[in-house]
């Protein structure tokens, strides 16, 4: 009975380290408005989603180029296209959320999209930030990551 007890505990933690190695993002990313889109929370996600970040990064020598990751591993988009290739042969289709910074060129995004579209999946959603209610007026808010801009080719 002690080493089923042992195994129970063990998977137990091994699952909340994973939880919490999945639900990192980069939070330097500030979201365009979106406050028409489709209001979506976590719980509302498909489970087997994919998200990627397109931020800037903030210093160094590459300042203000453009930075793309999952989980907050810094990654090339063939590398993207990698991982989206084998999540694909393991599960077959899933959708793709990018959370891309207003300020990153548009390039950044077609890489991140082509390399969707390369490897048959179709289902590209584009995360934004509601309205702020609590922003001072003239000056929008950007930090509530509570909706999802859809776009769906």
């Amino acid at each position: 009975m002690t080493p089923m007890i042992d195994v129970v505990f063990e998977l137990i933690i091994f699952f909340v380290v994973t939880l919490t190695e999945a639900q990192k993002k980069d939070e330097t990313i500030e979201l365009e408005d979106g406050r028409h889109g489709i209001v979506l929370t976590p719980e509302e996600l498909p489970p087997s989603h994919m998200q990627v970040d397109i931020g800037v990064i903030q210093s160094g020598p590459k300042r203000g180029k453009p930075r793309i990751s999952m989980g907050n591993v810094e990654l090339t988009p063939g590398e993207i296209g990698k991982r989206i290739r084998d999540r694909y042969k393991k599960y077959g289709e899933f959708p793709v959320i990018i959370r891309a910074d207003y300020a990153v060129p548009h390039a950044a995004v077609a890489q991140v999209m082509e390399a969707c579209t390369q490897n048959n999946i179709w289902r590209i959603s584009f995360m934004a930030v509601q309205e702020d209610k609590t922003s001072k007026p003239g000056k929008p808010g950007r930090k509530r990551l509570s909706a999802l801009k859809r776009r769906t080719n």
